[in-house]
């Protein structure tokens, strides 16, 4: 396996931190080609808040795994930080996940007999981190969600909003420099959500480059950019020149017993 250091230099030379070209997936079920992704080409630039919409089926998911280095697409490249990641093996892909990509889930995906600490320190088991540090990077972790008071609770004994914020700082403790969020807000009430998108606005203004899929045009007015896909193809791609300031949000929002303890 190639050395990730050596593979990703620390800019690109033409400042595209995310650079899709005619990317296109298909997928064969018994003798139907399902297509997926039909040839979409776009960039992201670092430091980007974008939220990918659009209907079930219209390839988003399919863009997110791609974009995750959980699959690869069937023609056409993808380059991350100026690295061909779509000609990249198993391993470097892993690579590349491990210390490079931060996942946010909609069903959270905490482990229900581990405590807030642990279930963030869960990625960096796999790697060489001392116990120390690892428990050093879990903490601050939790602080940049403002969970730093709960670090020894179980799931069960936190609200959704803390729930998701355990694992936005999961996603969090490799220092990635890119999150990707699938529909982060779908189990969540109204005023959490909006609780959670600060989180994601802070962490974007902090420098780390946000994706995130949701089908809530509400959510997708926190993003700097919208991108909406049909069939398989980017049917939109605007700009949000004054993308709502969840700040703002909640103080005209009721608190509720979720956001309370959140």
């Amino acid at each position: 396996m190639s050395n990730q250091k050596d593979m990703v230099p620390d800019g690109t030379s033409n400042g595209r931190f995310i650079t899709i070209d005619h990317l296109a997936k298909t997928y064969s079920l018994g003798e139907v080609e399902v297509h997926a992704l039909r040839g979409i080409s776009l960039a992201v630039s670092r430091g980007e808040f974008v939220a990918i919409m659009g209907a079930s089926g219209s390839g988003k998911s399919t863009f997110m795994n791609i974009i995750g280095c959980l699959d690869k697409p069937t023609i056409g490249t993808y380059t991350l930080e100026g690295v061909d990641v779509s000609s990249l093996t198993r391993d470097e892909l892993a690579g590349i996940r491990n210390t490079k990509i931060g996942f946010v889930f909609q069903g959270f995906n905490l482990l229900s007999r581990t405590t807030a600490i642990e279930n963030v320190e869960l990625p960096l088991l796999y790697g060489t981190t001392s116990g120390t540090d690892r428990r050093r990077r879990a903490i601050e972790a939790l602080a940049r969600v403002g969970l730093e008071d709960r670090t020894h609770h179980f799931p069960s004994q936190l609200s959704g909003g803390q729930q998701q914020r355990v694992a936005i700082a999961r996603a969090l403790v490799n220092n990635p420099s890119l999150v990707l969020a699938d529909e982060p807000t779908g189990n969540l009430d109204s005023r959490t959500s909006v609780a959670v998108m600060e989180v994601f606005q802070r962490l974007n203004e902090s420098g780390i480059t946000i994706v995130l899929v949701t089908h809530e045009p509400d959510i997708a007015l926190f993003a700097k950019r919208q991108i909406v896909f049909r069939d398989g193809r980017v049917n939109a791609d605007r700009e949000n020149v004054n993308p709502r300031q969840a700040s703002s949000v909640l103080k005209e929002l009721p608190v509720n017993g979720d956001e309370a303890s959140a």
